[in-house]
């Protein structure tokens, strides 16, 4: 009696993807510990291993980009993000954390493509047609040229695919399964399996494919990171669910500049564009200045708008200070702390510091330090700032104001709404044209800018 033939295993990292003949602690590829996966490999089929060729190189003057033009949706928002509209043959990865909206995004997105005369693909396997169709009834949304099904099996996701879809939506691609795998659908083989058949297909075929990704405690797309590399737009969809705006930040690009946003209010009938960010993070637009609240100006990409910084220093009850930061990374929040107080001679040993970015907006632009400083040197004396005042600038450990990029952007947007100075950093000042009814203090140090708001 013959036995059946063993199968072969391999060990893969949940993180990097990468195979290993045999369990190690430490990846070799990337540094992780204790991330190793055992799975079945799947040995490629004879005809694949002796494919004839079928593929004929090209000179690149010969190569047409006739069937490359981008598809735009008409959502301003969404198209500047993917640098103007979606490019066919391309494959999208959407990441964000679970109820944020990836769902609800992709589903408006895929009615407005009907409305313009492309089908739709929306695969989920996670919702029932039923509760996909609930979501669109809710959110008003016709969905004439979107068709909706629920499937999880590789196979016959690509069986259906076939069909004369421009736009093939997979939500998410953890849930699909492969047969050639005998692990559950999520696991590292699954992911990479999954994916790469799907993206050949559109690669061929000059269709679009959207891929859901759920993230991990990390922030990162679960699964191997050589997803985000398989794949031409990197996506992350972000914001807080307790507040009401969403953030579309392009991660990566290979048709568009990256670091992009795409600004959306939540509601209840879906997400609504927001076309002029500044006026949603600016809540304290014509109220009375107040100690430790400063308007600054971030850039993402290519928008600037403004944002309201707030700072609260009190003393500290315990025996160490806290330093809580939202809207920024916290230990740049230490640093900004450290040198307010050795450099602009504000003691602040004994005090917890809480800063915040109204709105619920994570922004990593240094351009931000000197806005956040002034507001802490604000609230610890008790001075309230102008309120018609932009401060930006980029601290240094020294305490000296670095320039910052796209200057003029930022000067521009301050002075469509209506404020009338505007601190920024001494070398930034050089040869600026400055907008018509801004008053520009140039500053070179921290203490010169404590001296403004004294």
């Amino acid at each position: 009696m013959k036995t059946a033939p063993k199968k072969k295993t391999a060990f893969f990292r949940t993180n990097c993807g990468s195979q290993h003949p045999r369990w190690q602690g430490q990846c070799r590829e990337c540094g992780a510990w204790n991330t190793l996966h055992e799975e079945a490999v799947v040995a490629p089929s004879p005809a694949r291993r002796h494919q004839t060729r079928t593929v004929e190189a090209r000179r690149i003057p010969e190569i047409s980009v006739e069937n490359c033009r981008r598809i735009s949706s008409g959502m301003e928002e969404f198209d500047r993000v993917l640098g103007g509209g979606a490019v066919p043959g391309s494959a999208l990865l959407v990441g964000g954390e679970p109820g944020i909206g990836k769902s609800s995004l992709l589903l408006q997105v895929a009615d407005v493509y009907g409305r313009r005369g492309y089908r739709s693909l929306y695969l989920s396997g996670e919702e029932s047609m039923e509760q996909i169709k609930a979501r669109a009834d809710r959110f008003g949304i016709a969905g004439d040229a979107v068709s909706v099904a629920n499937i999880t099996d590789l196979d016959e996701i690509v069986t259906l695919a076939q069909d004369d879809f421009q736009f093939i939506i997979i939500d998410s691609i953890q849930t699909v399964a492969s047969a050639a795998f005998d692990s559950p659908p999520g696991t590292v083989g699954q992911v990479r399996e999954s994916s790469s058949r799907l993206i050949e297909l559109v690669k061929q075929t000059g269709r679009i494919l959207f891929l859901v990704g759920h993230i991990t405690k990390d922030g990162l797309v679960a699964g191997p990171k050589v997803l985000e590399h398989m794949v031409d737009t990197v996506l992350y969809f972000e914001g807080d669910r307790y507040h009401l705006f969403r953030i579309l930040r392009s991660q990566k690009n290979r048709f568009g500049p990256t670091g992009e946003i795409g600004v959306f209010e939540m509601t209840g009938g879906g997400l609504i564009e927001i076309k002029n960010p500044s006026q949603i993070f600016m809540t304290s637009t014509g109220s009375e200045p107040s100690p430790g609240r400063v308007i600054s100006a971030a850039s993402e990409g290519s928008r600037s708008f403004l944002v309201e910084v707030e700072a609260l220093v009190t003393t500290s009850p315990y025996g160490t200070p806290q330093r809580v930061a939202s809207g920024i990374d916290g230990k740049r929040l230490a640093i900004i702390s450290a040198v307010l107080e050795k450099r602009g001679g504000v003691m602040l040993g004994g005090n917890d510091i809480f800063v915040n970015i109204a709105g619920g907006i994570q922004l990593d632009d240094t351009a931000l330090d000197l806005a956040f400083l002034t507001a802490a040197a604000s609230s610890k004396l008790n001075i309230a700032v102008d309120g018609g005042m932009m401060v930006v600038g980029e601290v240094g450990l020294s305490g000296d104001i670095r320039g910052v990029a796209q200057i003029d952007r930022r000067l521009a947007e301050a002075a469509k709404l209506g404020l009338k100075r505007a601190m920024i950093p001494k070398t930034n000042a050089s040869g600026l044209t400055v907008p018509s009814g801004i008053e520009i203090i140039p500053v070179s140090t921290v203490n010169q800018a404590l001296q403004v708001i004294r």
